[in-house]
């Protein structure tokens, strides 16, 4: 970790938000990284397809990472700090508190996490009619996405959390939110994941027709108020600054400049595409940004709208001003890879003999030895008899069908180190080659 004790220079930090944890850094101007920290959130899953997360300990994940970068640096020295995270639906009440998302009824359990995959039947019946606005997701909507997990709490929860709600925000508009008291919402998650209409040729706001059609006028009231009146191009500047509460728990000065939030793979995707080097084009458009995580996300920017069905955009404005985004992916990366590893047989083995080494650079080096005692050219030739359907957790594009289940061809009855570094081989080609699909 560097010393800034004794620099007098400007810095910056950035919050990201993932999955299963918060990591913050803290950059100079040239956008070196001085310090990270990092630190795990909890995650709830009472039933399967249900994860659920806590807004208050995101928050406060937050803070503690924020703290610990900034710790014996001037923090006036601090110009700015911004949030991405993971595209999920948070819920609060009147008063700005958590309201319970979860049937067991617990106010901390107030997030739906971008993965939740309990409004099958609602996005099911938002695709059946086909609205226009369907055009700008690829033709289907996504459970992932926010419309339809709104849906299921008026559906399901309308007494305990949707007739009690106050606001319902994506997860980066909340941070914001957070840090500086202003109601404003990111573009980038608006017309990504909440239907939003951005066109600069055309309409630029909520569709009316579209949340009638599907049963949640109601929020149009008071000018869109509980999901957003507000909005602006990421990196824009939000209210005034941090608020003094803010200010205090993240250690940081009040009126401090926060940027407006984006989803977490389009940070990523925005570093990507303005990467330069020595042979590739200087123009965006050149350019795909492969974001791994959780999930894998596939993302392009074009000048000109582009439609194609099971691929979800064209999005204006989503994660490089003026340009239209176009996103693929895959709804299970790492998420997947973890679970084969963890729940094979050999895994506590595994780890065991491991020791300080990674889990997956263990097994990449017991496939090596493998292949040289076996005498193959490469370690690819190990799973020519062990092949994988990756799709665990749906098909996010371009068959855009959630429903789809995971398959492993090629098991015995030996369940081994080598079988499970076999079966690790075989996920990862898996992954690698529907991602070129």
């Amino acid at each position: 970790m560097a010393d800034t004790s004794s620099f007098k220079e400007n810095y910056f930090v950035g919050v990201d938000v993932g999955t299963g944890s918060v990591r913050a850094a803290l950059v100079d101007k040239c956008g070196k990284i001085l310090r990270v920290s990092s630190k795990d959130t909890k995650t709830w899953s009472p039933k399967p397809d249900y994860f659920e997360q806590s807004s208050s300990d995101i928050w406060s994940s937050c803070c503690s990472v924020v703290r610990d970068i900034s710790k014996d640096v001037n923090v006036s020295c601090i110009k700015g700090i911004g949030f991405d995270a993971t595209c999920s639906l948070v819920a609060l009440n009147d008063n700005g508190e958590p309201l319970s998302v979860s049937p067991s009824g617990n106010n901390d359990q107030n997030v739906i996490l971008w993965l939740d995959h309990r409004a099958i039947e609602e996005t099911n019946f938002i695709n059946s009619l086909n609205h226009p606005v369907l055009k700008y997701v690829g033709g289907k909507i996504s459970l992932e996405m926010e419309t339809p997990k709104l849906l299921w709490l008026k559906k399901n929860l309308k007494e305990r959390c949707w007739d009690k709600a106050g606001w319902f925000f994506d997860l980066p508009d909340f941070l914001t939110w957070k840090a500086t008291g202003t109601d404003s919402r990111s573009l980038c998650s608006l017309v990504c994941k909440w239907t939003f209409q951005a066109d600069p040729k055309g309409y630029t706001g909520w569709s009316k027709s579209f949340f009638e059609e599907i049963g949640l006028s109601d929020l149009a009231s008071n000018n869109w108020h509980k999901i957003g009146s507000h909005w602006q191009e990421p990196g824009r500047l939000v209210g005034s600054g941090l608020s003094e509460l803010a200010a205090q728990e993240l250690g940081l000065d009040p009126g401090t400049p926060v940027g407006t939030s984006m989803i977490d793979a389009h940070a990523g995707g925005l570093g990507m595409v303005g990467c330069l080097a020595e042979g590739v084009p200087s123009d965006f458009s050149s350019r795909l940004s492969l974001i791994c995580g959780t999930s894998t996300c596939h993302m392009a920017v074009s000048k000109e709208p582009l439609f194609v069905s099971g691929v979800w955009g064209p999005y204006y404005s989503a994660m490089v001003p003026c340009y239209w985004l176009n996103e693929g992916g895959q709804s299970a990366t790492g998420k997947l890879i973890d679970h084969i590893i963890d729940s094979h047989p050999a895994s506590i083995t595994a780890k065991q003999q491991a020791g300080d080494m990674h889990i997956q650079t263990y097994l990449g080096l017991t496939l090596e030895s493998m292949a040289k005692r076996q005498k193959l050219p490469s370690v690819t030739m190990l799973t020519k008899d062990v092949h994988v359907w990756p799709d665990f957790h749906g098909n996010r594009s371009p068959i855009a069908d959630p429903s789809l289940k995971g398959m492993i061809s090629g098991l015995s009855l030996s369940a081994n180190e080598e079988d499970l570094a076999i079966l690790y081989l075989a996920a990862v080609q898996a992954l690698a080659v529907s991602g070129g699909h």
